[in-house]
């Protein structure tokens, strides 16, 4: 698991914080903040208390305020689920501030048939301070917890038509990112079009990635290639002994990696670190 340490955490810094003009016009909807400069505090505001409960890069480089879903290639067939589907269900895996689930219902989703999850529950407690809400306004459910929680899904087995899933699988070994797969697979509804989805770090070659971007740090990552990637998903969890038919789409971008990495200095741009990130998703024929 991806681990941060209070003595190699990079300071926050507010250069950093960019904002898309739909991103802009989704905060100021949501928060009814108009002003920029008043926005912008707000957003520093919340970042910095979410950074103090963990330091994630995607907390420091302002990732967490990024709509990614609505980029995903896979968000069309995601919204085409509320005419084909009765009473879709949507769940987020890693759900951070929750920013994917409120573009979602934004976009008519039903927001009592979104369920979120991350492994960090005060996160979600700053969405409602991010985005000015209460569980009253906002009435998806959340649930807190890791892999493990995935269990008390249970009564939702065969029910979830779309489950989203982003910069989270990375964050697992290789053994346990195939037990979380199997675990998101049975949620999900056989049903033509049910979809699992989502982006994460992945490698030309499957293995162990150790830049990490923290100096002195003991932390590496297991990385899919597309190719494993697929073999995991069409063989190992819906292989050919399963009741269930899928089609899988994958897509790479390469980025540089003080993109998503939170060195305290530029060693990774000036060392030409590449970082591989891989959009994909999984559909029910």
């Amino acid at each position: 698991m991806l681990r941060y340490y209070d003595d190699l955490k990079p300071k926050l810094d507010p250069s950093l914080y960019s904002l898309d003009p739909d991103e802009q016009e989704f905060f100021k909807e949501l928060t009814g903040i108009q002003d920029d400069e008043i926005l912008k505090h707000h957003i520093l505001f919340i970042q910095a208390k979410a950074y103090d409960l963990y330091g994630y890069p995607c907390i420091r480089r302002f990732l967490f305020a990024k709509l990614k879903i609505a980029r995903d290639p896979a968000y069309k067939n995601v919204i085409k689920l509320l005419q084909t589907h009765n009473d879709p269900i949507f769940l987020d895996i890693g759900c951070c501030f929750g920013n994917d689930a409120r573009k979602l219902v934004h976009d008519g989703w039903p927001a009592e048939n979104v369920i979120a999850s991350d492994l960090q529950a005060g996160f979600w407690r700053y969405g409602h301070e991010l985005f000015k809400s209460t569980p009253e306004t906002f009435t998806a459910a959340f649930i807190p917890g890791s892999l493990n929680t995935l269990t008390s899904l249970t009564p939702l087995r065969h029910r979830i038509s779309a489950i989203h899933a982003s910069a989270f699988f990375h964050l697992f070994s290789e053994e346990r990112q195939l037990v979380l797969a199997k675990r998101l697979a049975v949620l999900l509804l056989p049903k033509s079009g049910s979809i699992i989805f989502g982006q994460h770090v992945v490698m030309p070659v499957k293995g162990i990635r150790t830049e990490s971007g923290i100096p002195q740090s003991d932390y590496s990552m297991f990385c899919h290639s597309p190719e494993s990637w697929r073999t995991l998903w069409v063989e190992e969890v819906f292989g050919p002994h399963q009741d269930v038919r899928v089609s899988m789409y994958t897509e790479v971008t390469e980025v540089g990696g003080n993109a998503i990495s939170d060195s305290k200095t530029s060693e990774n741009e000036q060392s030409g670190v590449k970082f591989h990130i891989m959009s994909w998703s999984i559909r029910v024929l």
